[in-house]
């Protein structure tokens, strides 16, 4: 077996360990057992291919930007905004990224580079379709939190609506405020 292949194959354990990282923001709202970074990121992705799709931009390097933003965290946790403060900076993902994906084949490796770099750097509308359905996700996880009985979690909701800036986010944004959380269902049995 060859080195970039077992490098391949660390990268992909090590990206398990999104599935048991808690979004430690939660926390703060009184959730309990929050959801993963890994189950955050797996709507992130659908909800940035919706709004790529929305926004003519391509929804397949949309959903590839989002479901590789936070992989870092499985080196540097997933930071609240709290315990940024105290930290001084955030590490750079980029920075990251470059020590996950040292010793891949160059294709992979440029492949998960690049998508990270592209939701740093905001350069593209399918990055910026990432970034709000990063903002999206939260403010939903929020109105399903708030309806679980963690009332704290409105300020997250409240927080992450001014942050969603492509016209179609924010429609969905307001789409989703306007629902219920069991609307989808009561439609589909109807």
């Amino acid at each position: 077996m060859s080195d970039e292949t077992t490098r391949a194959a660390h990268l992909l354990h090590e990206m398990g360990v999104l599935k048991a990282q808690r979004r430690t923001g939660w926390w703060m709202a009184g959730v309990r057992d929050p959801e993963s970074v890994a189950e955050h990121s797996w709507r992130t992705a659908l909800i940035a291919s919706v709004i790529a799709a929305m926004e003519g931009a391509d929804p397949a390097r949309a959903a590839l930007i989002s479901v590789w933003h936070d992989t870092g965290e499985t080196r540097s946790g997933d930071i609240n905004h709290l315990g940024q403060k105290y930290i001084g900076t955030k590490p750079d993902a980029r920075d990251i990224v470059a020590d996950q994906t040292s010793g891949l084949a160059a294709e992979v490796g440029e492949m998960v580079r690049s998508a990270v770099a592209a939701y740093e750097e905001q350069d593209s509308l399918e990055a910026r379709c990432a970034k709000d359905a990063d903002k999206l996700e939260c403010l939903l996880q929020g109105v399903e939190y708030r309806a679980q009985g963690y009332s704290a979690a409105q300020r997250w909701i409240d927080n992450s609506l001014p942050r969603i800036k492509t016209t179609s986010g924010r429609a969905l944004a307001e789409a989703v405020l306007e629902q219920g959380g069991l609307d989808w269902l009561y439609a589909a049995m109807e």
